[in-house]
């Protein structure tokens, strides 16, 4: 039965949101005002970081990342610096300039990056925190040159992971930071797998300074042990519920959106990315209907960057059709993003995880 005819048998209350309505156009500077810790990490802190007893690593990257985060109290970024460039200055700070978290799944890394982020003694309108995709969508919106201008004056830019399976992309973040970094902006990176690399669970420090070339300079690689994802498994996804069941929910949820998931990947496609996270704004949950196998690698790729605003804006998932850990094809579990897609499978599958609770018992 379709979502439409379900409608006649819903609760009679607000009719539900629905994503494929929506169509946000997000102004250049609320993308560069975003840029800081999503609100699943607002509250993170060095001292809320647990380090495991047995990898004495963890301990260290927080005594090193305090450290780092106290050496940026300077007016370097702030202006001052240019304004001084033909008179005396302090000397500049010594050592690099930037640090790489080199970690496997599951350490801790966004949460120690986003704890920098908090530490740094500076405004937040100084400091910048995102993905890779959301800053190569802020390249993509503002320009190259206008993103230079735009960031050169922060004191820090933290980037989550710095994605190297795109020749293109990368070389154009390298050509950004190299910019920032004459700048005197300090940068703070993770970063996940190259293509081919399929068996590790961490990237390695190695391949992250050699892909970003003339920049290994300025990064000191942080390692940081810890159980690596490879021995957790794919979780598993929960059973998807009744079409019925998550129309009348989404009904019942003030705040909801309801969307046929194939419907909802075509309107994706007419959406920019750097607008995902203002297509679920307010939202209180998202309700979805026959979810099916993703049907192509550009539509996977899209569908993982919805799944991150998602899971940084703590927004439950309900759904109907195929369980979550079926989305991707065993060619695309195999291939060069694997690690997007199960990165995809296990936060959408915390999100359904939350989502339980919305179903009337």
């Amino acid at each position: 039965m379709s979502t439409r005819a379900l409608t006649e048998a819903a609760p009679s209350s607000a009719a539900p949101l629905s994503l494929c309505s929506r169509e946000p156009h997000v102004p250049a500077e609320r993308l560069v005002a975003e840029m800081v810790p999503p609100p699943r990490f607002d509250s993170v802190r060095f001292d809320t970081y647990i380090p495991d007893p047995n990898q004495p690593s963890q301990t260290q990257a927080v005594e090193v990342l305090s450290g780092f985060a106290e050496g940026l109290g300077g007016a370097h970024a702030s202006g001052a610096g240019k304004r001084r460039w033909f008179a005396r200055k302090p000397a500049a700070p010594t050592g690099p300039r930037g640090v790489y978290l080199d970690g496997g799944y599951g350490v801790g890394k966004t949460h120690l990056l986003a704890s920098l982020w908090h530490a740094t003694p500076a405004d937040p309108s100084l400091k910048a925190f995102g993905t890779f995709v959301e800053l190569t969508n802020l390249v993509g919106a503002l320009g190259f040159q206008q993103t230079v201008k735009t960031l050169s004056g922060h004191r820090l830019l933290c980037i989550d992971e710095f994605e190297l399976d795109d020749p293109g992309d990368t070389v154009l973040v390298s050509s950004l930071l190299g910019k920032l970094v004459e700048a005197g902006v300090a940068l703070a990176a993770t970063s996940n797998t190259l293509p081919g690399k399929l068996g590790e669970g961490r990237f390695a420090a190695a391949d992250f300074l050699r892909e970003i070339q003339g920049l290994s300079a300025h990064f000191r690689p942080l390692r940081i042990d810890g159980e690596d994802y490879r021995h957790r498994g794919l979780p598993e996804a929960p059973a998807p519920h009744s079409d019925q069941t998550v129309t009348e929910t989404a009904y019942a949820t003030p705040g909801a959106s309801l969307d046929d998931f194939p419907h909802l990947l075509e309107h994706l496609a007419r959406v920019h990315p750097s607008r995902y996270g203002a297509l679920t704004d307010d939202l209180t949950a998202v309700c979805l209907t026959d979810v099916r196998p993703v049907p192509d690698q550009s539509t996977a790729l899209r569908l993982v960057v919805l799944a991150d605003r998602l899971y940084d804006r703590e927004i439950p998932v309900l759904a109907s059709g195929l369980p979550f850990d079926r989305l991707f094809s065993e060619e695309m579990l195999n291939g060069g993003y694997r690690k997007k897609y199960f990165r995809a499978i296990s936060r959408l599958t915390a999100l359904a995880r939350d989502a339980k609770g919305l179903v009337a018992q």
